[in-house]
């Protein structure tokens, strides 16, 4: 008995370790899950194994003093990556050395003249920046030549001893080891790039139902133009994913046929797509749909219907990070029955709603049925027959002439790029003039500021400058604080590695902690070559400096404010609407089909919709006298979005109309839409005051009361709905352009 006594409590304790420690592994299990499947994890693994190699290396050969060096040249050359496939990454990887050759053999053999220096920095800096005007993949490998460039000063600034190609060389060591490392990693996982990417649209797509989901909710009060705006902008995320997996594919397939695992991730883009343009949406008014059906519970049914199909968008993206089967909701089935039951019963009331409203409710809760058999894969995707039309269409320039067309067009005022790179190359000069006079010593420091604060525009230049400002702060004291726990030198190595992980695992999303950690990086650096204190002053001095060379800059050459260029983005936003509804019109008379001119005219609607959102947004940052009413501003965001969704619903119902006199009526009515979203489009471009349509819309409203069929009928319902928010768009505009 006593010793059963004594055992007892033996087992309890572990029984009660047992229940913690299950949990507690459960739980970084998870974690470990989620980190292995963010699509940060694949580059933070490079740059771990890129700068952890070249470290190890540096100490174990005992070329202690060259380390500096060699890690900027791994930075310079992981913030120039692009998600190649590795046949394009071998080209992409070659020009980038070229460009940094070039450009650090040159900084060095300028170094001790500052004459020739200060001609060929502005100089070389404009023309890199417009470079970037070929394809966004030039624009990289741009910007990371100007960064390593300052890298060559700061290295040339530190150097007093060896022949003057030494550091240039070192640097395109770093440079090329990092590069080969990426190589090898895209041969081994060529498809890693865009099933993550993949991952990022379905969750994006997640978070645009979910915004969607709130438009439907009953309630009287709910400010319904607000949550419109936020779903403006949550669809340029989306756009912005799609535009991503899209370069991807392309960069793929190219000219060949899509085959194997690639036309696998081919069919799950245009699956996004499809659920993208029905997501959009806009059947009827929501305010208007919430009144008439306030004591029905369809739209609260409506409502979970999208949340349940958010909830598989994000399944779905689960699955394409850890490469698990697809998961289906399986309640969707039983809430889209739930739906159409709500619907059938408020088709037998005695006083059903309006015949108009019910036709708008039968075919929002089609598409909403469409979307939830699509994600659950019922439903095949629909792809041209012809090879040609599966093809994607290629953003890159397909010869130099091509690029030179492209850079040529931009130089002019008129141009964002022309007016940055201008702008850029000033303050960079008078930044170079500002070092000589203040402290030659550690002074381009102030030219490393000054570029990676200094934006295209007003708004993400002050965040910037805030977020460096802030960031520079932390890291010193950070810096201090390790310098004072860690005074070894080989000791700091693996903390100059972490802080080199964290930022790139920070540099897209948190810009402060990106900032702090490589201002740590960069006092331990210097730290293994001589003293970390004797930079940390400089460093906070000069960060100032360069952020204040920015702040006037962007205030004083060139201001991009956005203001003057809104409306030409309205103007060509309305254009695309034009060109998208006339692709649209096309299909009810030969049938849907997902062409490649149909795609494009989709995309080009919704990039340009984008691009509205992203100015108005800048617009509102900038300061008061530059920028138009705020209120006006979002209400008119708003109405964009409206008449994209109200397009949108015109596309995802398109079906060939059988009757030829309703098929006549619908062109017709469909040819009066886009003259009058044309020439509201050439209005704008001209900065004209744009006349309103209400002779238009009274002549479409009886037409579709005598439709001869239910196509007809709510084709032209459609059609007279985007009408009357041409004419909104129209009067916000003359709001917005009054004195």
């Amino acid at each position: 008995m006593p010793v059963a006594h004594k055992c007892a409590p033996t087992k309890s304790y572990k029984g009660i370790a047992a229940s913690y420690a299950a949990p507690m592994l459960d739980t970084l299990a998870h974690r470990w899950r989620r980190l292995r499947g963010s699509d940060r994890y694949a580059e933070c693994l490079r740059v771990l194994l890129a700068l952890g190699g070249a470290a190890g290396w540096c100490f174990g050969t005992g070329r202690i003093n060259e380390v500096v060096s060699i890690l900027l040249g791994v930075i310079a050359c992981a913030l120039a990556e692009t998600e190649d496939h590795w046949r394009n990454r071998i080209t992409t990887l070659l020009l980038t050395l070229a460009c940094f050759a070039v450009s650090a053999f040159a900084v060095q053999w300028l170094f001790p003249h500052p004459l020739l220096f200060g001609i060929g920095l502005p100089v070389s800096t404009f023309l890199l920046v417009m470079l970037g005007a070929a394809s966004e993949r030039y624009a990289t490998v741009a910007g990371a030549t100007l960064l390593l460039a300052v890298y060559t000063m700061i290295g040339a600034d530190q150097a007093n001893t060896g022949p003057w190609w030494h550091q240039p060389l070192l640097l395109l060591e770093g440079a090329a080891w990092y590069g080969a490392l990426s190589l090898l990693w895209s041969v081994l996982a060529p498809q890693q790039a865009v099933r993550l990417s993949l991952a990022r649209l379905f969750d994006a797509l997640a978070d645009y139902l979910e915004g969607k989901a709130a438009l439907f909710t009953p309630v009287h009060g709910v400010d319904r133009e607000a949550l419109q705006w936020s779903l403006a902008m949550q669809n340029e995320r989306v756009v912005e994913a799609l535009n991503d997996t899209r370069l991807m594919l392309v960069d793929r397939i190219g000219a060949r046929r899509p085959r194997g695992t690639t036309a696998t991730r081919l069919q799950t883009y245009f699956l996004a797509q499809d659920i993208h343009e029905r997501i959009s949406s806009a059947h009827y008014p929501y305010d208007a749909l919430s009144e008439a059906l306030f004591h029905s519970d369809v739209l609260f049914r409506c409502e979970h219907m999208l949340r349940l199909e958010a909830k598989t968008c994000r399944l779905r993206a689960d699955a394409l990070r850890f490469r698990t089967p697809t998961q289906v909701n399986a309640s969707s089935e039983a809430a889209i029955a739930d739906l159409r039951g709500a619907l059938a019963a408020l088709h037998d009331l005695p006083q059903p709603p309006a015949a108009h409203l019910l036709r708008a409710l039968d075919a929002l809760i089609r598409n909403i049925a469409a979307i939830q058999q699509s994600l659950a894969g019922n439903t095949p995707i629909e792809t041209p027959d012809s090879p040609q039309e599966r093809l994607l269409q290629n953003p890159g320039p397909q010869s130099f002439g091509d690029a030179w067309d492209r850079i040529r067009l931009q130089l002019t005022a008129r141009s964002f790029r022309f007016r940055h790179a201008l702008r850029l190359s000033l303050a960079l000069l008078v930044g170079y003039a500002v070092l000589h006079a203040v402290h030659p010593k550690h002074g381009y420091w102030i030219l490393l500021t000054t570029l990676l604060v200094c934006q295209p525009s007003y708004g993400a230049t002050r965040v910037r400058l805030l977020q460096r400002v802030a960031g520079t702060v932390i890291g010193l004291v950070l810096g201090w604080a390790t310098l004072k726990l860690v005074p070894f030198g080989p000791g700091q190595m693996p903390l100059i590695v972490i802080s080199g992980v964290v930022f790139f695992a920070a540099r897209l999303r948190k810009y402060t902690t990106a900032t702090a950690a490589i201002t740590l990086f960069v006092v331990l650096c210097f730290n293994q070559v001589g003293s970390g204190y004797d930079v940390m002053w400089p460093r906070l001095l000069d960060t100032l400096i360069g952020t204040a060379i920015a702040a006037l800059a962007m205030r004083l050459i060139l201001p991009d404010w956005q203001g003057r260029r809104f409306d030409d983005v309205l103007a060509d936003m309305v254009r695309s609407d034009a060109h998208y509804l006339t692709q649209i019109m096309r299909q009810y008379v030969d049938g849907r089909r997902d062409d490649l001119d149909y795609r494009i005219a989709r995309r080009d609607a919704h990039n340009a919709n984008a691009t509205l959102s992203a100015v108005l947004a800048n617009m509102l940052r900038e300061p008061g006298r530059h920028r138009r009413g705020t209120e006006t501003l979002l209400r008119f965001l708003s109405a964009a979005h409206t008449l994209l969704g109200q397009l949108s619903a015109l596309g995802a119902n398109r079906e060939a109309i059988a009757s030829p006199a309703s098929r006549d009526a619908v062109t017709r009515a469909g040819s009066t839409v886009v003259d009058a979203l044309a020439q509201l489009g050439d209005a704008l471009a001209r900065g004209m005051t744009a006349q309103t349509v209400t002779d238009d819309t009274a002549l479409l409203e009886p037409l579709a009361t005598h439709a001869h069929d239910d196509t007809e009928r709510l084709v032209l319902g459609q059609l007279a709905q985007v009408l009357a928010q041409r004419d909104r768009l129209a009067e916000l505009a003359t709001v917005l352009n009054a004195p």
